[in-house]
């Protein structure tokens, strides 16, 4: 039954509605160049492992491409079927989401040029990524060149395609590449305009077509080419590199980068971020672009509330970064508590959101309820904890990387300490799957202090001590908590034996006067055994204060090999304190020994 009461739309002469709205069937440039932030977002917060691997499996799959080509065109004696077979290799790798050098042209390098992520982490990225193709290629060379695949008249074939490779002039090379990089960045930006899988098949394949059919060179076809030649044949690896790899390796990144991203980038519309970054972009300064951590940060998170940053120099500057508010609101007061004695004393908690990998661009709801949830619990973190004396700053982050942000934030804000929790629902557990912990850890920002919570009741400290820098940041530590929270300040020190007690007194007593802390109870141990005499003081105490280990603590805790059983033995809350080391270039390569400031 029509409803005739309804009156139709109006129509204009042709029959087309006058009214509503058009909506499109394909993603309009600003949208594809969204897609491809998002994803880039996504690849440059990888750990280099997952990245490794992802781009050995795909230089292996490139071999795929080799072995049909040289074969096909062995057994029928032409190069039409070979050639119609060429581009299976690259469609493994971009379907199957493995990662390829040359489809990096593109995604990372819109992120660069977005100013969200530094020069720095772009090259690291093609490195690895680079040399796990290169890895990949190679296995497979190895398999062809002695696993009997190749028939004789193919062995020859395939030799003859690195010998091809090697008489080709040097410039000739160069810009082949080029065309070959563009057709690779090309098909990633159609990949992310594609909405099924059966165009993006249909579009890597007729793309990837295109460059045996130009008798183009793409560098991991060429490497893997290569090595089969140099242990298949006569050819050096090093000639090969030189004059064939190398000059195709240039082409293909030029021509990725200049012929394609720079112009779909500049197609698309300045307001080409509005959905991907909420409204809180905050974009890397220009010594950050090209310096990265050594200049602040290498990285801009999906969001961070923090607006522009100018550091008060007078200040003294905590930063307690936390992934639950609800939860570690005594470890803010903790660390207000230190401020206090201080005449300008900051603290600036920043909630440390674990975003999930590569969020929807099209979920802005879900991206609004993360943030209006993360200030309501930061707000009722204020009011909790209701600091008086203390300057309390808040701000949010939503980031992929949510431990390696604990140290991009410090790096921004220059703390003068940073006071971070200690467990399996903290930050730790991100740690290992993101930036490798050397590179975070041995170059700390501030000071740290990592806390055990149990409860964090500061009426009796316990500072065991054998000196050094770190012992230093514990005895200011254990100075605030005796002016601030009335505490009972408490100095342990372990010698070898009884012939070392009058040294070891000696000791104590005149670490203690240096720092304040003359007043203090002070106890020598002369059992040697430092894990058992700190539990058996450890027992009258509510908060102990441990010094860094020589490796490193904040690295050796991520790692679990921090075996210190003793801050799992006592009841009371533990504070582990570690302070920057300056390094020399020897130890920054090889990540041995510490120097004291």
């Amino acid at each position: 039954m029509v409803d005739e009461s309804r009156e139709p739309p109006d129509e204009s002469d042709d029959g087309v509605p006058a009214t509503g709205e058009v909506i499109p069937d394909r993603f309009s440039s600003d949208e594809v160049f969204q897609r491809i932030v998002a994803d880039a977002d996504h690849e440059i917060t990888s750990g280099a492992r997952e990245l490794f691997f992802a781009a050995v499996a795909g230089g292996f799959a490139i071999t795929v491409t080799f072995l049909l080509y040289a074969s096909l065109s062995a057994s029928t004696e032409g190069t039409i079927a070979a050639v119609l077979l060429y581009p299976i290799g690259f469609v493994y790798i971009i379907i199957g989401g493995y990662q390829l050098y040359t489809e990096n042209t593109l995604p990372p390098v819109a992120l660069t040029l977005e100013r969200l992520t530094s020069v720095p982490s772009l090259f690291r990225h093609w490195l690895v990524v680079l040399a796990g193709n290169f890895t990949g290629g190679a296995i497979g060379a190895v398999a062809l060149a002695y696993g009997g695949v190749f028939s004789p008249g193919a062995g020859a074939v395939a030799l003859g395609l690195a010998k091809k490779g090697i008489e080709t002039p040097a410039h000739a090379l160069f810009f082949k590449g080029a065309f070959a990089g563009l057709i690779v960045a090309g098909v990633v930006w159609m990949d992310f305009a594609a909405r099924d899988t059966i165009s993006r098949i249909t579009v890597v394949y007729l793309a990837f077509l295109a460059i045996p059919l130009g008798n183009l060179f793409h560098v991991v076809v060429s490497f893997t080419e290569a090595v089969y030649a140099a242990l298949a044949g006569d050819l050096a690896m090093t000639v090969a590199l030189s004059e064939f790899v190398l000059p195709v390796l240039l082409g293909n990144t030029l021509g990725g980068i200049a012929l394609v991203t720079v112009v779909n980038y500049y197609q698309t519309s300045e307001r080409r971020l509005e959905v991907e970054r909420f409204e809180h972009v905050r974009r890397l300064s220009g010594r950050e672009m090209l310096l990265g951590n050594l200049a602040g940060r290498s990285y801009v998170p999906i969001v961070d509330t923090l607006e522009e940053f100018v550091r008060d120099p007078e200040s003294y500057r905590i930063l307690v970064p936390v992934a639950n508010p609800r939860t570690e609101r005594r470890l803010v007061e903790f660390a207000c508590t230190l401020a206090r004695q201080r005449e300008k004393g900051t603290v600036h908690a920043v909630h440390i959101v674990q975003a999930p990998t590569r969020m929807s661009l099209e979920e802005g709801g879900h991206r609004d309820r993360i943030t209006r949830e993360s200030n309501r619990l930061i707000d009722d973190l204020e009011t909790a904890v209701a600091p008086e004396e203390v300057a309390f700053e808040t701000s949010t982050i939503v980031s992929t990387r949510s431990f390696e942000e604990v140290f991009d934030r410090a790096r921004r804000t220059r703390p003068d300490l940073v006071v971070m929790g200690w467990g399996s629902d903290r930050l730790w557990t991100a740690a290992r799957a993101e930036r490798p912990l050397d590179e975070l850890t041995n170059r700390l920002p501030s000071d740290f202090l990592v806390v055990k919570d149990r409860g964090l009741d500061p009426s009796r400290v316990l500072l065991p001590t054998a000196g050094g820098p770190d012992s230093d940041l514990n005895a200011g530590v254990a100075r605030t908590l005796r002016a601030t929270a009335d505490a009972d300040v408490s100095l342990l020190h372990v010698v070898d034996g009884p012939g070392e007690r009058e040294a070891g007194e000696r000791f104590i007593e005149e670490w203690a006067a240096e720092r304040d802390l003359g007043d203090a109870r002070s106890v020598v141990d002369d059992g040697g055994d430092i894990e058992a005499a700190i539990e058996r003081e450890a027992a009258d105490h509510t908060l102990v204060l441990i010094g860094a280990t020589e490796r490193g603590m904040i690295a050796r805790l991520v790692t679990e090999s921090l075996h210190l059983d003793v801050v799992n033995d006592v009841n009371a809350s533990v504070v582990l304190a570690e302070r920057p080391t300056e390094r020399s270039l020897r130890q920054r390569l090889f990540g041995r020994g510490r120097r004291e400031k």
